[in-house]
């Protein structure tokens, strides 16, 4: 047994509270080296006969990656308090691992095993339950639809009339979004997340100028108002973008240190190394990137901070906007998000906090600060197997498996899934404007656990490079849509709102892989029901075998609503090209 491989700590995704009267513990250990693990556990002021009291239980394995085996145990402790170890097991060997280290005997003496202090309520982690049943809809402002052409900007193009650049304007605005709602409503959304509509100077609008002001290309705050409320009344939330991580270089502030140097009252808002400013490839004080008209603001002063909370207070006292996306969330420091949550929360408890975050996003989802991340190594994965055919399925289920387990599985629920946006190639585009495998990705997304999101118009095949190419215009003349796609990813939409384990309720597990093609599989389980995903990723016809034990069971197709008996154990199921199937049993 390889022990230097065993990992478990008390906390994070490891060891957390799933309810108030329960805990989810997670083990790794070396891939396909331990047959059995039991958790040996008890209330550490339980003592019976002078002997520590404790109990045992089987862990399951969750899943595999390519190194690692994942196992988890939920357990409720009857005062709430528990220490526990666990006994790994081989058929010629046991031993069992504790907060000191391995032993081959139990030790007797509690204070040596892992601790879970107490079971707190306020420690569990809720997110909103509303973002659980939510599909996002990304919303580019300036590209959507031009609604209203007397607020058009000077030198606003024809809608569509060119590529889009850098520096091009179309016209995109908040009436347009209104006058097209009902085509959200068709598709299935439940909810909007806007690229930033704050006044700005670019069309991306990331270069803030004003955060208590709406941009006006798009309109004004009544019409903003008129909007949150029309979606509002057909059942869609709003989302906003918050980039507090910089500002614009026309920003008030800003300028006024350009002009007042070292004696502008606003000299600490941001991180200088000297004066007078120098822009350039390098400049002297911080910003994104190294780009120069977006200087990074220095959140740790008492009057940025206190700006910026009110910011996210404004927006949703005076609107009732439903969530904020924090842009370049990692750059700014833990405690501004700790401020940030509890004065947003104690507006809007439901408001849904979700940061921009590339990596294992751990340190930001303790419940104290982010309710979840965009979920970008989903992505990742997505479009090198699935678009680009650039890894086996085995390794992308080693991969999807890693990122599952970064996370308690109460996080995993609200993560914000992707397949695209403006800062990413179109998904028809990476995968060679093949429609077919388009409609697999989202079979996969739309099937799997997280909060899923479609770029405006990916869902009618909207093509485009990395930004600026990915930000086109959207098109609304229909014989310009990819209407099959369309109604493709509604039919996906309406399945994930009736078959809740295709939502995110059960337990997700990847089935294995046969080395010799490219299928790949999950299931998700509540304990009663259980739900397969299989998908071919292959331009030839395949077959998978369920490793279930099926015979005489009732099986539902969920594509196509059709039912039969399975007619012994062993069921295969035969894929078209880029095909998927959803069964039920």
């Amino acid at each position: 047994m390889d022990v230097s491989a065993v990992y478990h700590r008390p906390t994070d995704s490891f060891a957390y509270p799933v309810r108030e009267d329960a805990l989810h513990i997670r083990i790794r250990t070396k891939k396909n080296n331990v047959e059995k693990i039991d958790l040996l556990y008890g209330d550490p002021f339980e003592w019976i006969d002078d002997k520590w009291a404790t109990y045992e239980a089987s862990l399951s394995k969750t899943g595999s990656d390519a190194l690692f085996d994942y196992w988890q145990i939920e357990v409720k402790p009857p005062a709430k308090r528990l220490r526990y170890g666990f006994f790994l097991k081989n058929e010629d060997e046991q031993i069992l691992y504790t907060e000191k280290g391995f032993f081959t005997e139990p030790p007797e003496d509690s204070g040596y095993y892992f601790c879970f202090p107490y079971l707190h309520e306020t420690e569990v982690f809720r997110a909103p339950e509303w973002v659980k049943d939510t599909v996002w809809y990304q919303i580019f402002p300036e590209r959507f639809a031009n609604g209203d052409e007397s607020i058009n900007p000077d030198n606003t193009k024809d809608w569509a009339s060119e590529q889009p650049s850098a520096s091009n304007f179309f016209g995109g605005d908040f009436q347009g979004i209104i006058d097209h709602l009902d085509y959200l409503k068709e598709l299935g959304i439940t909810g909007i997340y806007f690229t930033p509509i704050f006044k700005a100077y670019s069309n991306h609008k990331y270069d803030t100028i004003n955060y208590f002001e709406i941009d006006p290309q798009f309109g004004d705050k009544e019409t903003f108002k008129k909007l949150v409320d029309k979606c509002h009344e057909n059942g869609i939330r709003i989302m906003l973008d918050a980039v507090f991580n910089h500002s614009g270089y026309h920003f008030e502030p800003f300028q006024d240190v350009l002009t007042n140097r070292a004696a502008s009252k606003y000299a600490n808002w941001f991180h200088i190394s000297e004066f007078p400013l120098k822009g350039g490839d390098r400049p002297n004080y911080a910003t994104f990137g190294f780009v120069e008209s977006m200087p990074k603001l220095n959140t740790y002063d008492p009057d940025v901070k206190e700006y910026l909370l009110e910011v996210g207070r404004y927006w949703i006292r005076e609107f009732d906007i439903d969530g904020w996306r924090l842009d370049v969330a990692n750059e700014i420091d833990h405690q501004f998000w700790r401020d940030f949550r509890r004065e947003v929360k104690a507006i809007k408890p439901d408001v849904y906090i979700l940061g921009e975050v590339w990596h294992d996003s751990m340190p930001w989802l303790r419940g104290d600060q982010f309710d979840a991340v965009m979920n970008y190594p989903f992505l990742t994965n997505v479009v090198e197997f699935f678009a680009k055919e650039n890894i086996s399925a085995a390794e992308f289920t080693d991969n999807m498996t890693t990122v599952t387990q970064l996370y308690p599985a109460t996080i995993n629920e609200t993560v914000f899934n992707l397949v695209g946006s403006h800062d990413t190639k179109r998904i028809l585009t990476e995968c060679g404007e093949d429609v077919q495998k388009a409609k697999l990705i989202y079979a996969f997304m739309l099937t799997f656990t997280g909060t899923p999101c479609i770029y405006y118009g990916d869902e009618i095949g909207l093509t485009g490079d990395t930004d600026p190419g990915c930000r086109k215009c959207m098109p609304w003349a229909e014989e310009e849509q990819n209407r099959e796609l369309f109604t493709h990813i509604q039919a996906l939409i309406k399945l994930r709102a009736t078959e809740k384990l295709l939502a995110n309720k059960g337990q997700l597990t990847f089935l294995p892989v046969n080395e010799d093609s490219q299928v790949i599989a999950f299931s998700k389980t509540d304990g009663q029901k259980v739900v397969v995903v299989i998908c071919n990723n292959s331009a030839e016809q395949q077959k998978y075998t369920l490793p279930f034990p099926l015979k005489s069971r009732k099986i539902t197709d969920l594509k196509n609503g059709s039912e039969f008996a399975a007619e012994a154990d062993d069921l295969f199921v035969s894929l078209a090209r880029y095909d998927y199937a959803i069964l039920t049993f």
